[in-house]
């Protein structure tokens, strides 16, 4: 598939819990790919240093090798890690108050739909092969459907041929009033 490797989709530390896919995250992307112009726009875009912006997935074992700041402090990550699951979709009380008061209306809209699909792939084809699935259907869904190049969430227009993107996909990176 254009734009990432098969070692990335099977990658468990990429496969956030509460089902925003780090595979398909901006950070991630400008710093697999070196990329420091990317990592400049997300920093600008999240507020933080170019240097700060940069990060290997979420579920890293711990002490993560690198880990963004605002993933370092997911109060969801901690709280799959603390019940001994590694994602949302394991846990009977979901969506929780967690979930539901999550401040990027992207990222709320995105949980609310990956977490069904993840329950479903691993319902299906059990845990290892389901969760594998689930990636990779995340990171079709990252493709721009005029060109093919592929994006990362919260992209408004593709990079290749400028399309807009981002209603079709999960909306804008805006912050939920």
């Amino acid at each position: 598939m254009e734009g990432w490797k098969e070692e990335e989709i099977r990658d468990r530390k990429l496969m956030a819990p509460c089902g925003l896919y780090c595979g398909a995250c901006g950070v991630y992307i400008a710093t697999r790919d070196e990329n420091k112009k990317f990592r400049e726009v997300m920093g600008n875009l999240y507020g933080t240093k170019p240097e700060e912006t940069a990060c290997r997935g979420c579920m890293q074992p711990d002490p993560p090798e690198m880990l963004y700041g605002y993933c370092k402090m997911c109060s969801i990550r901690d709280c799959v890690r603390g019940k001994g699951f590694y994602s949302c979709h394991q846990c009977e009380k979901w969506p929780c108050d967690m979930i539901n008061g999550f401040g990027l209306a992207t990222g709320l809209r995105v949980m609310k739909r990956t977490i069904p699909l993840w329950r479903d792939k691993v319902a299906k084809l059990g845990d290892e092969e389901g969760s594998v699935e689930w990636a990779r259907a995340e990171l079709e869904r990252y493709h721009c459907p005029d060109c093919g190049k592929p994006l990362f969430r919260g992209a408004k227009r593709c990079r290749s041929c400028n399309r807009d993107v981002a209603e079709e996909l999960d909306g804008t990176l805006d912050v939920l009033k």
